[in-house]
């Protein structure tokens, strides 16, 4: 479980760009909430992975 934690931030951002490189293939460019969960993914990851590094 402790490793799951530790890359849970990077999961995330991957998750979002993920959501973003679908949305485009998909046809969802004009839907603001898919690209705003998008974006909410990844900057929270960026802050979890952060925050994880410097706990460690």
């Amino acid at each position: 479980m402790n490793s799951f934690k530790r890359y849970l931030g990077a999961l995330l951002v991957i998750l979002g760009a993920i959501l973003l490189i679908c949305s485009y293939f998909l046809g969802w460019n004009s839907y603001n909430g898919v690209q705003i969960g998008a974006m909410v993914l990844m900057l929270a990851g960026l802050l979890l992975h952060i925050f994880l590094g410097k706990k460690d």
